[in-house]
């Protein structure tokens, strides 16, 4: 029991250290991250149509 009562005054003495970003450095970095996500879900797609394309012409 006493390992874990010093570890949470432990994480609560790392989480004082922390530098918590800005309200707009976190919804710009959230923009980027949804951004970035979208433009490889459209490049995966791409991908998966041409390839679905080339087997159903070559092979299928």
């Amino acid at each position: 029991m006493n390992k874990a009562i010093n570890y949470v005054k432990e994480t609560k003495a790392e989480l004082k250290g922390v530098i918590w970003p800005s309200r707009r450095q976190t919804i710009t970095y959230t923009l980027l991250v949804v951004g970035a996500s979208l433009a490889v879900a459209v490049l995966l797609g791409f991908f998966d149509m041409i390839s679905a394309y080339l087997l159903e012409k070559f092979v299928l």
